[in-house]
């Protein structure tokens, strides 16, 4: 049976509270007696009363200690409780990277709330799908993205003081600092992600307290991997987009365990490479492509790498020639991660051990389960495959999603009843627990670390007048890992302009979703029953 637990001496069990002098017993969200769960907000806390003038975020210049993080998010609390916002109600964030963002989510906890980063780089008609489907009551936007908006009802606030519009900072500062704590439970949402749709709308991914902190909590520090522990002397570089899990999820790490977090607005690779050294960074997550661009800059070569200790890295597997590049300009350890937003982020990983530069089977996979993760291979039944065999790759511990908001059937169908979560993606286990990526169930398009599914794009490209016909692939890229090809049949008589259809399509989803080239052909290849065999166009690319 190719079933692979990890689950570590204490897996499935409670989280045990760290804050010895924990004061929620007995209210909403409370430590529990079973292990003392503690939740987002109770870390800063912690670390608040415990290391007060340790510094906690740093964004461009501008430092922010616990203390000031403990006493801001109360402030955020108690401001969003005024303006009348009940236990679970929703709040969103539309913007770039800023350390104001930490602030406005674990403030959105401590008020019981949940709290809804919107992808910035998404066209209107797709923002306003997630801001209905999810109502926020407010919205925290960054000056430059209030046309994005629309018509929304909800109270609005700006990063920056705005004319017209009610400033971030005054409005928090408005409030009173006495902690509220109105926590959600352990249990309960405090991030809502969405994901891209595989064949419609996107889906909000409801994470709770227990998905973000439960599998690192669950087993003691010494048994996880060395690449994945975290200490209060760590420095982590912030880059990754916070809509993302491995941005939202990387600085709360960062945050849970008291390190610094040095935030950027969006990744610069010269802008990276002072902040490494200004501030001796020894941990960052990219995806391959960021770290090629980083390797290529001119000024890699003259930097001092030697307190970095690791790039962890995910969304793709990373090149062997991009590794010995990699590995000879920084010279640290690499760790890919594998996971997904309904898991909460990484659930696998494959060592820095692993990476060999002379290349090894070991390498073209995604690594093992980490403790507290059971993973295991299914048919299309469900039933276990034998070792070696490719089928769905299946998920279950602490860290899976409670659900997608007000998608009870969309749940049912990815999570069952003994909660083994589907991903989605075809894969093989070997017998030493290494699993292998076959192919992605979903024909999903991983570029630049972005997920673009094949179906969004076709819809679009279905709605301008010179398309008959319509087959989206991805295919290999130096730059970006994959790009986006549409294979298009014209409408007889018709001889479209490939700049002009990629215009039509940047008009009507984001652009990072939009074909980077653009084929035509007089037909598309199907089976019997008329599906596009997408395959067949992406071993022909290939």
């Amino acid at each position: 049976m190719a079933e692979a637990r990890n689950e570590g001496r204490r897996g499935g069990v409670a989280a045990r509270c760290s804050a010895a002098r924990c004061s929620k017993a007995g209210q909403r969200g409370s430590c529990e007696v079973d292990g003392n769960m503690i939740g987002v907000a109770d870390h800063i806390r912690q670390h608040g009363r415990d290391r007060p003038d340790v510094i906690a975020l740093v964004f461009e210049g501008q430092e922010t200690s616990y203390a000031d993080l403990d006493r801001n998010t109360s402030r955020v609390a108690n401001a969003l409780i005024a303006a009348g916002l009940a236990p679970g109600a929703r709040i969103a964030y539309l913007g770039k990277n800023r350390d104001i963002y930490f602030e406005y989510w674990i403030g959105a906890v401590k008020a019981g709330l949940v709290n809804v980063p919107v992808n910035w780089r998404l066209a209107p008609p797709e923002i306003a799908y997630i801001l209905h489907d999810c109502r926020p009551q407010v919205i925290l936007c960054e000056p430059e993205f209030l046309d994005r908006l629309g018509d929304v009802d909800a109270l609005i606030l700006v990063t920056e003081a705005t004319e017209g519009h009610i400033g971030f900072a005054a409005w928090r500062d408005g409030a009173s600092d006495a902690d509220p704590r109105r926590d959600a439970g352990y249990a309960e949402a405090v991030l809502q992600l969405y994901t891209s749709g595989t064949t419609g709308n996107p889906k909000g991914a409801m994470l709770s307290n227990r998905s973000l902190l439960g599998l690192r909590a669950s087993v003691p520090a010494g048994e996880l991997p060395e690449w994945y522990r975290w200490s209060a002397d760590d420095v982590s570089l912030i880059a990754m987009p916070i809509f993302h899990i491995s941005g939202s999820g990387w600085g709360l790490w960062t945050l849970q365990h008291g390190a610094k977090g040095i935030v950027v607005r969006e990744f610069d690779p010269e802008r990276v490479l002072d902040l490494l050294v200004q501030y001796r960074i020894t941990k960052i997550i990219l995806v391959p492509t960021a770290l090629r661009i980083l390797c290529d800059h001119p000024a890699a070569a003259d930097t001092d790498f030697s307190f970095l200790k690791y790039i962890c890295y995910g969304g793709s597997s990373i090149p062997l020639d991009l590794l010995r590049q990699a590995i000879a300009v920084i010279g640290c350890g690499f760790a890919q991660m594998y996971g997904m937003t309904e898991t909460a982020g990484t659930i696998m990983g494959l060592p820095p051990e692993d990476h060999d530069p002379q290349g090894s089977p070991k390498m073209l996979s995604v690594g093992t389960a980490l403790p507290g993760v059971r993973v295991r291979i299914a048919d299309e039944a469900g039933r276990d495959v034998p070792i070696g065999e490719v089928g769905e790759i299946m998920v279950a511990s602490q860290s899976t999603m409670i659900g997608y908001f007000a998608r009870p059937d969309a749940t049912a169908e990815t999570i069952d009843a003994e909660g083994w979560l589907r991903t989605g993606d075809a894969g093989r286990m070997d017998a030493d627990g290494y699993v292998y990526l076959a192919d992605r169930i979903k024909d999903m398009i991983i570029t630049g670390g972005e997920n673009v599914y094949p179906a969004e794009v076709e819809n679009a490209l279905y709605g301008h007048p010179a398309v008959a016909d319509v087959a989206v692939i991805g295919v290999p890229d130096p730059k970006w890992g994959e790009a986006v090809k549409a294979i298009i049949v014209p409408v007889e008589g018709q001889s479209p302009d490939p700049a002009e259809l990629i215009g039509w399509v940047r008009a009507r989803i984001a652009a990072y979703k939009a074909p980077k080239s653009i084929d035509f052909r007089s037909d598309l290849p199907r089976n019997p029953s008329g599906k596009i065999l997408r395959r067949l166009l992406r071993d022909e690319y290939r």
